[in-house]
Parts: structure tokens; sequence; C-alpha cells
């Protein structure tokens, strides 16, 4: 029997998990609120299996078969007879609520209602439906094809069944896991970029050092891949500041506080790549 999933959401995270989990084999219906939107999100998944064919690591046949098993709506009702549903939009925990009510009576009884937050509460999240028992968070990291952790989250109430079926799901579609047994604000990746983000952009804010050198001392000190600044140019100003802001509401501790110059950066849309400037110019 096909595997059936629903992604709620076609911006970068819902179209890549949407990729990924077709490459894998499961059968996907990417759902968002504009033809426009979902019309971006394939192109930009036929795109990406261009590439990866072009380096020889999907042949153009296998390309073709993972875009042809993804169907595109408007309409929530759709998502109704998928076994995993994963929510990839805004990070707002009012537009998540509003979703999670929505599918808790739209999804299936026994479905997984997976939430790709980075940063807010699985619980709150499950609180609005009548089944919190069955709300995990998934937590992919982008770009989904290319990165490959995945953070499973239990909320609260969140069951044993549903964190093996949210970590099955992970580990078919190629990624590898780490378990949140506690549903702090942030989880485990987020509190520590968060921290690190907050720390890089004082030191840069009060002329400690330039952004480069900054992210130089991260990347050759501590052999990070990318340091933090250019990383919040790459994910997003205004997604930074967001996060941050959501673990420093819950928890109160200054250190996940959003530096000022962060939160002029989004006052003015310098954003970072996606607007062509932000600490670095692109």
């Amino acid at each position: 029997m096909a595997k059936k999933l629903a992604v709620i959401g076609a911006g970068l995270m819902g179209s890549g998990i949407a990729q990924v989990s077709a490459q894998a084999g499961y059968d996907v219906v990417l759902r968002d609120v504009t033809e426009e939107a979902l019309a971006r999100g394939l192109g930009g998944i036929s795109a990406s299996y261009e590439k990866f064919v072009a380096k020889g690591r999907l042949t153009a046949a296998e390309a073709e078969a993972a875009l042809a098993r993804i169907a595109t709506t408007t309409d929530l009702d759709a998502v109704g007879e998928a076994d995993i549903v994963v929510e990839a939009v805004f990070e707002k925990i009012e537009v998540k609520q509003e979703i999670f009510r929505a599918l808790d009576k739209i999804a299936k009884q026994d479905a997984v209602l997976a939430s790709n937050t980075s940063a807010i509460p699985i619980t709150k999240i499950a609180a609005v439906t009548e089944r919190p028992e069955r709300v995990v968070g998934t937590h992919f990291f982008s770009p989904v094809p290319m990165m490959q952790l995945c953070e499973l989250v239990r909320g609260y109430k969140t069951s044993d069944e549903t964190l093996a079926r949210a970590k099955a799901f992970a580990e078919e579609i190629g990624k590898t896991t780490i378990t949140v047994n506690r549903d702090v604000a942030g989880f485990v990746t987020t509190r520590l970029i968060s921290a690190l983000v907050v720390e890089a952009a004082k030191l840069y804010e009060s002329g400690v050092a330039s952004a480069e050198d900054i992210d130089i001392a991260c990347r050759l000190g501590f052999g990070h891949a990318m340091g933090p600044l250019a990383t919040t140019d790459l994910t997003g100003v205004d997604i930074l500041v967001h996060a941050t802001g959501n673990i420093y509401a819950e928890t109160q501790d200054e250190k996940f506080a959003p530096p000022e110059i962060m939160r002029r950066m989004v006052d003015a849309g310098v954003l970072g790549r996606k607007t062509g400037e932000g600490f670095y110019t692109y």
C-alpha cells in the first residue's frame, strides 16, 4: 500500500519535505493557500531534482517518478487521506493553531499530526486538538534535501506510538533523528543557535569584531560549517528574530532577547539573502 503524506505549506521547508518524501516513495499532497505559492514550490522541487540528476545522484526516470508522486492543492480537505500530516507554515502560534484545529476535524483518526516548528512548544499546538497524543514535532533543517537532521519533539501528551511513527517516517526519508523529551521552547537546536546568534549579533553591534571575523572564529575555532551571522542571513533575520523572541517570551531568559540591531534590520526590511542584504551584502 502506498504511503500517504500531506504537507501544509509550500515554502522552502514544506516543498523540501515534500521533495525528499516523494523521492523516498511517498504519495504527497502539497497544500498552500494560493496557486502561485504551489507553482513556486513545485518549480523549486523540479529544479532541485534536475540538479540531483546532473550530479548523478538521481536518474532522470527516478526524478520524473518522484515529481509525479506530488499532487498540489489549495483545499485543506484534500489532506484527509494522509497517514502523516506535516505542517510547515509561518512560525506564528495563532497560524499553526488554526491549522491544527482544522486538521483535527479533517485528518484520519490514526494520522500522525506533525509540526515543523523550530521554537513553538508542541504542547501549545496540540492543545487545540481533541487528540494531543497524536501531535508531535518534526523539526527539519533547511535546505531539507541537503540537511540530515530531524529533531523530534515530544509534547506533554505525545504518545510513544506517535513518536515512534514520526521517527520511522523521518528515517525512511533519509534523516537522522534526535529526540527532545521535554517540550521546552526552542527545543535543543534552536536554543543553541539562538544563544549563539544573539551573542554574535551583540558582539557585532558593539563593534567588538566584524561579521566576517565573528563567523571565521566559529568556522575555524569550533568547526562550524557556517558562522552564526551568515546562518542568520541564510535563514532570514526576521525568522531568527521570531524564533529568539518566541523562546524569550516563554523563558524570560535575557540570553534569548533579540538584539536591537536585529530588530531594526527587520524594521528596515534588511532580512538577509532573500532581500540581498543582511549582515553581509549579496
